[in-house]
C-alpha cells in the first residue's frame, strides 16, 4: 500500500528501437535471387538445346533413307542411331508370324504386328519390325506362312524401344505391351537382334487395308521457355517482397 507521502513516479517513456537498414535479410535475399536468375538462364540454354535436338530429328526423319546395314554397324561402334530413316529387304516378311503389342493411336485401341526381320552384318542376324496397326474393331490378320520368302524392301524409321512405367502391365507371351527387343525376339525365333525397333513407313501387305504403317510419334517435351518464365516471374516476386519489407521497416 503507498502511503500518502511518498512521491509519485511517472512511468518512464519507452524508448524507440531501432531499425536500420536489414543485413541478413538482403544478403539472404541476394542469394535467393541469383539462384531463380542462374534456373532461369540454364532454362534458356535448355531451351536452345532442345529445339536443335528436334529439328535433327526431323531432320532425321524426313532424310533420305540409307541402308539398314550401314546404320546397324554404325550403332554397334556406339553411335547413336535413333530416329534414322532406313531401308532394308525381309525375306517372308509379308508372310511372317507376328506378335501383337497392345496401343492406343488417336484414341483407338488396337494392336501393333511385330515380326522379326533377317538380316546380315557383322554384329546382328535379325531386327524387330513393326510392320503397323490395326484396331481392335478389326478382325483381320495377315496369312502366315513360314515358307514363303518373298523379299519385301522396307522403309522405315529406327527407334530405341520405350520403357514403361509403373502403371504399364507387365507383359507375358500373347499380352505385349512393349517392345521388348529380347523376350520378343525369342518368341520369334530371331537370333541375335539389334537392340533398335524399325518401324515400318511402308506397306508389309499392301492387301490388308487395317494394317497401317504407324511409326511411333516423336514424343519430346519441349516446355523449357514456360519453366524459364516461372523461374524468372519468382525472382521478381522475389525482389517485389524484399522491397516491401525493406520499405516497412524503414519507415517503422
Amino acid at each position: 500500500m503507498t502511503s500518502a507521502w511518498e512521491p509519485q513516479l511517472e512511468p518512464r517513456a519507452a524508448r524507440p528501437v531501432a531499425k536500420g537498414f536489414p543485413v541478413g535479410l538482403t544478403i539472404a535475399t541476394a542469394v535467393a535471387l541469383a539462384i531463380l536468375i542462374g534456373l532461369g538462364a540454364w532454362q534458356l540454354q535448355r531451351l536452345k538445346w532442345k529445339e536443335a535436338l528436334l529439328l535433327h530429328v526431323a531432320e532425321l526423319q524426313t532424310a533420305r533413307a540409307q541402308s539398314l546395314e550401314y546404320s546397324l554397324n554404325i550403332l554397334a561402334q556406339g553411335r547413336d542411331v535413333e530416329f534414322k530413316r532406313v531401308s532394308v529387304v525381309c525375306p517372308g516378311l509379308a508372310s511372317a508370324p507376328y506378335l501383337e503389342t497392345y496401343d492406343l493411336r488417336d484414341g483407338v485401341v488396337g494392336v501393333r504386328l511385330v515380326s522379326a526381320c533377317a538380316i546380315d552384318t557383322d554384329h546382328y542376324r535379325s531386327i524387330l519390325v513393326d510392320r503397323g496397326f490395326i484396331p481392335d474393331t478389326s478382325q483381320a490378320r495377315p496369312q502366315v506362312d513360314r515358307k514363303d520368302a518373298t523379299p519385301i524392301e522396307i522403309v522405315g524409321v529406327l527407334r530405341a524401344p520405350e520403357r514403361g512405367n509403373f502403371t504399364t502391365p507387365k507383359s507375358r507371351p500373347g499380352h505385349w505391351y512393349l517392345h521388348e527387343v529380347a523376350p520378343m525376339a525369342r518368341a520369334l525365333n530371331a537370333p541375335a537382334p539389334a537392340p533398335m525397333i524399325l518401324y515400318a513407313e511402308s506397306r508389309t501387305n499392301p492387301s490388308l487395308a487395317d494394317l497401317t504403317p504407324a511409326p511411333m510419334q516423336t514424343q519430346i517435351s519441349n516446355r523449357h521457355l514456360e519453366y524459364a518464365l516461372t523461374w524468372f516471374g519468382l525472382a521478381g516476386a522475389l525482389v517485389g517482397v524484399y522491397g516491401a519489407a525493406v520499405f516497412k521497416r524503414m519507415r517503422g
